[in-house]
């Protein structure tokens, strides 16, 4: 990589990690709104859902215009909308207001994924690409090393706290993308300039590889959110982590995340996108079910568990996100993949939603029906690595 291509994607990575970190603190948050709001399981995961449903709207709207913009302009337009909103759930004293700033959140966090997804596309050709998303996912990982260990300590002055902090912190990112990331106006084409902007709907509805693509992509998030909801919660309530320990879980696995992903992203690029994606789809089961089914497990033997979980259900995700990038051309690249963002977001809404109807929890607190959970989570990362082959076989 040279200089510039390190700058850039060191920004977006920031713009990601602050992004990510907006919507993972909910989680593991959970136990003290809960508290403070007196929540059932069914009523968390609404606010999760929330953000994401109102991401899916504003992502699904913008896959009808963003290709006709600087993609510059629209990510740093969705990204100060991100910031205002973040602040927002900051200064919420009900759970009314914190659920529409939630709801605000999610809308303009909708217009950010897809865009920095396209500029990085953009920027990387296909045989580095899957290097590039590496580091890109390697934002979760600092996000969980850092961000959200960070955020729950700032929780003991006040849930308030995190959300506050992390507007500043993402108003720094906001400068310096401004100053730093160039305009990318490559994608923008006379063609693109006067097409119909419904186009890209029926440019999905007509190329079997987008439809193919944009299923694989919400049966995965569907796969991973499902769990990933209610993970932080059961490990409270059932495998017997205090609320001081959460944080161990986050900064374990996000660790291994963080130094896992570059890897699993230049394996991508030497062995192929879709052999490394079915390897992590296919072992991803043994730790979903795993976690899923846990008891009251020792602290040390739990925290390995779930870093395992993280490097291997989150490893899935990298290969796919590059194979998803290569089907499209550049022009029509930012439309496409604000429908697969959108789409990631609604699978992730209807996952954590989904969820909470089905865990229940008991009289003396604890969560049931977790472990149904993952044996359809496991079932889903096994159809995915079907898909991803057709996706290749007809590609």
């Amino acid at each position: 990589m040279s200089n510039k291509e390190k700058l850039i994607i060191f920004l977006l990575a920031s713009v990601n990690f602050t992004h990510i970190i907006d919507f993972m603190i909910m989680m593991p948050l959970g136990p003290v709104l809960k508290e403070k709001f007196a929540l059932t399981p069914h009523s968390f995961s609404i606010i999760i859902s929330s953000y994401a449903i109102a991401a899916f709207v504003s992502s699904f709207s913008a896959a009808t215009y963003v290709d006709r913009f600087d993609r510059k302009k629209v990510l740093l337009f969705g990204y100060s909308g991100f910031i205002l909103a973040t602040f927002a759930c900051g200064i919420a004293d009900s759970f009314v207001l914190l659920m529409a700033a939630r709801i605000m959140a999610g809308f303009f966090g909708g217009l950010i994924g897809a865009q920095v997804m396209s500029m990085v596309a953009d920027t990387f050709p296909m045989e580095r690409r899957g290097q590039a998303m590496g580091i890109m996912m390697g934002a979760f990982g600092a996000a969980s090393v850092l961000g959200v260990p960070m955020a729950l300590k700032l929780a003991e002055y006040g849930w308030h706290t995190p959300f506050t902090v992390l507007s500043g912190l993402s108003l720094v990112v906001l400068l310096l993308a401004l100053r730093f990331v160039p305009s990318m106006t490559k994608h923008i084409t006379e063609k693109a300039k006067t097409a119909n902007p419904f186009d890209v709907f029926t440019r999905i509805i007509a190329d079997n590889n987008q439809r193919m693509a944009l299923t694989m992509s919400f049966v995965l998030m569907f796969s991973h959110f499902s769990v990933i909801s209610f993970m932080a919660t059961y490990m409270h309530t059932n495998v017997g982590f205090s609320q001081e320990d959460m944080k161990f879980i986050y900064f374990f696995g996000g660790l291994a995340s963080l130094v896992s992903g570059p890897i699993i992203g230049k394996m991508a690029d030497k062995f192929g996108k879709f052999k490394v994606f079915s390897v992590f789809a296919a072992i991803a089961v043994i730790p979903v079910l795993i976690i899923t089914n846990l008891g009251h497990t020792p602290l040390y033997l739990a925290l390995i568990l779930s870093s395992v979980f993280f490097i291997i259900s989150g490893g899935r995700i990298i290969p796919s996100q590059a194979l998803m990038s290569s089907v499209v051309k550049p022009e029509f690249r930012g439309g496409f993949m604000s429908v697969n963002s959108s789409l990631q977001q609604l699978s992730s809404g209807l996952a954590a939603y989904v969820s909470g109807m089905i865990v229940i929890e008991t009289a003396t607190g604890e969560l049931i029906n977790y472990n149904y959970i993952g044996y359809f989570a496991a079932a889903l990362s096994l159809v995915c690595i079907w898909l991803g082959w057709k996706l290749v076989e007809k590609g």
